[in-house]
């Protein structure tokens, strides 16, 4: 990761708003991976069969660490864009209310590229100054 020309502060904010993100993109993985009960029920309720649990957990987990990791943080951050947007598509499908459910991830993805912008200055670059 560059950090030439960093401010502190947005290397710090970025990492602290990184680890919140990692930290609820492991226990959504977690769940899935332990087939905790209310998991495999929200996801029979949203069309997803209970056996995909551990594959989309695996998956979760896999491009969570892939993000959390510096070297590999743009790949892993443009995977989880698209599992994101496939949580949006099924929300969407099942007619689950708007801005709590359906946007939920969209506020997630959010938080994921600003704060790998505020801690990577590459990528704030792509960003900013097209």
């Amino acid at each position: 990761m560059n950090e030439i020309n960093q401010s502190p502060t947005y290397l710090w904010v970025g990492r602290i708003l990184s680890g919140l993100v990692i930290a609820f993109l492991l226990f959504d993985a977690g769940g899935k991976l332990a087939k905790i009960d209310p998991v495999l029920k929200s996801m029979e309720e949203l069309g997803l069969p209970a056996q995909s649990a551990m594959t989309i957990g695996v998956i979760l987990l896999v491009i969570t660490v892939m993000y959390a990791i510096p070297q590999t943080a743009a790949l892993g951050a443009l995977l989880l864009t698209g599992y994101l947007g496939g949580a949006v598509a099924i929300h969407v499908r099942v007619e689950n209310p708007l801005f709590s459910h359906t946007l939920f991830p969209v506020y997630i993805g959010i938080l994921l590229w600003a704060s790998l912008a505020l801690r990577n200055p590459k990528v704030k670059d792509l960003f900013w100054n097209f």
